[in-house]
């Protein structure tokens, strides 16, 4: 068509109705274009508030976010995304057809992530728990760059589409205004002039132009998620494994040193994290799994104890005492073939029976732990346990003991005369982690002296009692040395055991020598025993049954 054919066309009067015909599909499009959201998860606004809120309180968080911000223009919405997806009760992943073009690769990622057989597993461990699911957001961090750098192509695509599927929607706007101003110049008959008429139809060669570099465009987006599809499928197990030991270890590491659910709900977000570098980062990351073994032990020694038991245990005896029967003598009677062979022993009065002293089997008072914190405490036996560690632990299990009975816990480290530290845990109030570790990572060093920490045990058991009546504390001493004391300090350490009616426990580590015959710890002590093996929690089993 020549030049002057189409100026004659276009100059023709055209009729309203005819122009609302042809513009019918793009006013369609632009009245009703469906919603396209930009996070892959279906989330309610307390599930994004507490996002927002995790975020503004996680400065790694930010950190992340702003550095991945250099590969993916969506970053943010990508962490929202691999949060949710482990913070959520039941998370539930949009459809594709409904993402925003440009949040196309959060959908592949945060899919690929939880197809990962190893994602269950690490729920278990973050859902419901905004710290521990912005943990495992951060365990993902190098697994999700390597992510971003494989779809590069696929990225750069869902741009472009979301680019051509904006300049669409405003060419279909345009049509429409295009159309209103038409309409507005229309004359009585309906008939429209150029040269709005000409604009109407300009308006819709270019909405037909932009909507099919829209679908070109999204076509080509599609080809290149499904060429990047392998590699984040691949890369996605790994991230989840690494996310899943993250969480473990740092919950081994809580657990092994008692901090309660409640208590790290209560905790600032920051409050905590400083508390999770403190214990993944110093030394009591190593004594984590002995903490947890004698915590066990502790714990099951408890539900062993002969609480109708006369006085204080001492060793094994026979009688015929069904009340003080010990556990393998009992066993026999699950064996039908060696029931008469329990009866004849019984009958005989040879029945092994546990032996007790004339006094009660628990105290009232507080159980005050004194550790020797001397350079030799350093010194590490089997399997790198060292005699700090193996005595520390003993007294945060020792902790746990007087905490279930109610009672006062005292953690006294000593070393030479002049180096003393009191931590004290009252009964009527929580044993605060943060208290708990200062008192696990103190370190005092030098020399040995029994006297000091002795003497401030028992004025504190005097300090108990003249305050509230209490008596028959108990004291664990816990070294690897041995020190003389003077006659005169050993008559008023006697005097005070006899008037405050408290026990005295000793430990010697890695020391056979200290708790021999004869030895300072064997006249201070009601009951002694020597640990050589460190690697072993049961040889302060005994401990746990009568404290």
């Amino acid at each position: 068509m020549s030049t002057e054919e189409t100026a004659a066309t276009n100059a023709t009067p055209h009729g309203l109705g005819e122009l609302t015909g042809r513009s019918a599909k793009w006013l369609g499009l632009s009245a009703a274009a469906p919603e396209r959201h930009t996070s892959a998860l279906v989330a309610d606004p307390f599930d994004l508030l507490t996002w927002r809120d995790t975020f503004a309180q996680a400065a790694a968080l930010r950190e992340l976010a702003g550095e991945l911000a250099g590969h993916h223009d969506a970053a943010d919405d990508l962490l929202a995304d691999v949060f949710l997806a482990a913070y959520q009760l039941d998370p539930r992943l949009r459809e594709r057809a409904a993402m925003h073009p440009s949040r196309l690769v959060n959908h592949q990622i945060v899919g690929a992530l939880a197809e990962s057989p190893e994602w269950a597993e690490l729920r278990r461990e973050t859902c419901g728990d905004p710290y521990v699911a912005a943990v495992a957001v951060l365990a993902q961090a190098p697994v999700l760059r390597r992510m971003l750098e494989r779809c590069g192509e696929a990225r750069a695509r869902s741009e472009h589409a979301s680019r051509a599927q904006q300049e669409a929607a405003d060419a279909a706007s345009a049509v429409a205004e295009a159309l209103r101003r038409a309409a507005e110049g229309a004359d009585e008959g309906g008939t429209v002039h150029s040269p709005a008429a000409d604009a109407v139809h300009e308006a819709i060669e270019t909405a037909e132009a932009a909507e099919a570099a829209a679908q070109r465009a999204a076509q080509h987006a599609a080809l290149s998620l499904t060429a990047a599809g392998p590699g984040i499928r691949s890369a996605a197990p790994s991230a989840v494994a690494e996310a899943a030991a993250t969480v473990r270890e740092e919950a081994a590491l809580v657990r092994a040193w008692g901090v309660g659910a409640g208590e790290l709900e209560r905790m600032p977000f920051d409050e905590r994290v400083r508390l999770a570098d403190r214990l993944r980062t110093s030394r009591l990351a190593q004594w984590a799994e002995l903490i947890g073994r004698f915590r066990q032990m502790a714990g099951g020694e408890r539900a062993r104890k002969v609480e109708s038991a006369a006085g204080q245990l001492v060793g094994v005896t026979l009688g015929d005492d069904l009340s003080r029967v010990i556990p393998s003598e009992l066993a026999n009677l699950g064996v039908p073939e060696l029931r008469a062979v329990f009866a004849a022993r019984y009958a005989a009065g040879e029945l092994m029976l546990y032996d007790s002293q004339d006094e009660e089997t628990t105290g009232r008072g507080a159980i005050i732990a004194c550790v020797d914190t001397s350079h030799s405490m350093y010194e590490a036996g089997p399997g790198g346990v060292t005699r700090e560690a193996w005595a520390k632990a003993c007294a945060l299990a020792l902790l746990d003991q007087a905490r279930q009975a109610g009672r006062d816990f005292v953690g006294i480290l000593f070393s030479a005369a002049d180096k003393l530290r009191i931590h004290r845990f009252p009964a009527d109030r929580p044993a605060a982690i943060a208290q708990v570790l200062d008192f696990a990572e103190a370190f005092l060093g030098g020399g040995t002296s029994y006297e000091r920490p002795l003497s401030a045990a028992s004025e504190l058991l005097e300090e108990e009692y003249n305050d509230s009546a209490r008596e028959r504390g108990d004291i664990v001493m816990l070294t690897d040395d041995e020190c003389e004391v003077t006659e005169e300090w050993m008559r008023g350490w006697n005097d005070a055991k006899r008037l405050l009616g408290f026990r005295a426990f000793g430990v010697a580590i890695g020391a056979p020598d200290a708790a021999g015959a004869g030895s300072v710890l064997e006249a201070l002590c009601d009951n002694l025993r020597s640990v050589e093996d460190l690697t072993d929690v049961h040889a302060a089993a005994d401990l746990f049954r009568v404290i």
